[in-house]
């Protein structure tokens, strides 16, 4: 068995590439040095030996010769004592060093032996690394978008900082939750189908999906995905994703408001289709009627008429009239106008909708009753578009009393002054509004009629906002329904 030699340990500290000093237990004096420590320090071992800690040591405060004993006195006296210490060599060069001081006892005395190694670069790399993670979280933390890395289930396995003011709620939380299952039933297997391809595809792709954030909101992001493999640490579907709500509700409301183009085109289309059948009609009207007095002029002549065929054509005649009344009247009112704003008192345009509201009360037994306010109701309107606005809530009005019997029919027109407003409310006495439907009356064509398209009481709120109105719809005691409307008061003057 081999058995090292005294001098063969010396040899042996000699060429050890870790520093080595011993220090005397009691004096803490300097012994001994290795040549490695006498190369990183510069002094030779005669010039090492007489030195004490401020002479080789940095000048900083942490590491003051107090300070230096007492690291050494620790080591003297549990046996073991490591310390960050800065020697400084001989030419002035600072060496950061991880220093372990251990008590060892020799044949002619105890010692401490401290082994140091130069850490000046680990300790950069530490301070590098340490400033790129600072730097890295601060701009990942002030990113608009979110990092998250989902597994094939959709578990999460990482979600950046980023990512929480987007989602609501904190890390712990987040990462206790499936993202899949945060996601909407129709836009879930969009990220669903690429999460489940076996072998999963190393092609980045864009996936757009609603999301419900833990404090209940809904929310549409837009993420960027690709999969990744960081060694074992990482593994599965990088998202880099952005909230994009709003742009999607301006995009469909940018799609509600071209609907609404297309309806009131429509409309358009059918005020023009009236103004052609009303010229059409008006001239074969006209005629009839002359052929009619006519035949009743040679039925007098000849005085052989009998009561009856004169009484028939009499009331022909008179039928004729009326017909040719509702004609002038559609066409007054739906003809092509210039539109601008004129001053009118709002209890002379609800008497001149009277007669179309009464032309179709009447046919449903529906009786209309007007109060009108005391004092005129002078106000700046387009007069069609508001009178429009009048008609739409009192057909509704009097459909929804269809079904009602015949004493319950009474539709109520009233009219008010409510300090700088002028009011216009119509009340009937039907089942009154659904309070689901109460929000959405006046938006995106909403109807409870099985035949109806939604365009009256959508258009009603846009006639009455470009007027600087308001319109508003409410539920009454006993029961029915009161829809009114409010305009700015304009100067009589």
């Amino acid at each position: 068995m081999f058995q090292p030699k005294p001098d063969d340990f010396l040899a042996l500290l000699q060429a050890m590439p870790l520093c080595v000093i011993l220090h005397d237990v009691q004096t803490k004096e300097i012994l001994w040095a290795n040549n490695a420590a006498l190369a990183v320090l510069g002094f030779t071992l005669e010039e090492l030996v007489p030195l004490k800690a401020p002479d080789m040591t940095a000048k900083a405060p942490q590491y003051r010769r107090s300070v230096g004993l007492r690291w050494l006195e620790g080591a003297a006296r549990t046996g073991q004592r490591t310390i960050e210490w800065c020697y400084r060599s001989k030419q002035g060069v600072e060496i950061l060093s991880e220093a372990v001081a251990t008590r060892v006892p020799l044949q002619e005395r105890d010692v401490l032996m401290v082994q140091f190694r130069d850490i000046s670069r680990e300790k950069q790399v530490e301070r590098d690394l340490q400033r790129f993670e600072s730097r890295l979280k601060a701009f990942m933390q002030d990113l608009a978008e979110g990092v998250a890395v989902l597994d094939a289930d959709g578990k999460l396995r990482f979600l950046s900082e980023s990512a929480l003011p987007l989602l609501g709620g904190s890390q712990d939380d987040w990462m206790a939750h499936n993202f899949l299952g945060r996601c909407d039933s129709a836009t879930r297997p969009r990220l669903e189908h690429h999460l489940a391809m076996q072998p999963p595809s190393r092609e980045p792709y864009s996936v757009s999906y609603q999301l419900q954030r833990l404090d209940g909101e809904w929310r549409w992001h837009h993420a960027t995905c690709r999969y990744i493999e960081i060694e074992d640490d990482l593994v599965g579907h990088l998202l880099l994703f952005r909230d994009v709500t709003e742009q999607v509700r301006a995009a469909q409301a940018q799609r509600q408001s071209d609907q609404k183009l297309e309806y009131l085109a429509r409309y358009n289309a059918m005020g023009e289709m009236a103004l052609a059948i009303a010229h059409e009609l008006s001239q074969p009207l006209a005629a009839t009627r002359n052929f009619i007095e006519g035949a009743l002029i040679r039925l007098d002549r000849e005085q052989k008429a009998e009561a009856s065929a004169a009484w028939g054509l009499d009331s022909a005649v008179r039928q004729i009239e009326h017909a040719s009344l509702i004609i002038k009247s559609v066409r007054e009112y739906v003809v092509k106008l210039e539109q601008a704003e004129q001053r009118i008192d709002l209890n002379e345009l609800l008497g001149e909708t009277l007669y179309f509201i009464s032309l179709k009360a009447q046919p449903s037994n529906v009786r209309v009753e007007l109060e009108r306010c005391d004092e005129p109701l002078w106000v700046s309107c387009e007069k069609v578009l508001v009178g429009q606005v009048i008609l739409n809530l009192a057909f509704n009005a009097i459909e929804e009393m269809l079904n009602l019997p015949e004493e319950r029919r009474l539709l109520r027109i009233r009219t008010s002054r409510d300090g700088d407003s002028a009011r216009l409310c119509v009340l009937d006495q039907g089942p009154g509004i659904d309070a689901g439907a109460r929000e959405r009356l006046f938006d995106g064509f909403f109807t409870s009629k099985v035949s109806g398209n939604g365009i009256g009481l959508a258009l009603c709120q846009s006639i009455v906002s470009r007027h600087r109105g308001d319109i508003w719809a409410e539920n009454v005691e006993p029961c029915g329904a009161m829809f009114c409307f409010g305009l700015p008061v304009a100067d009589p003057s």
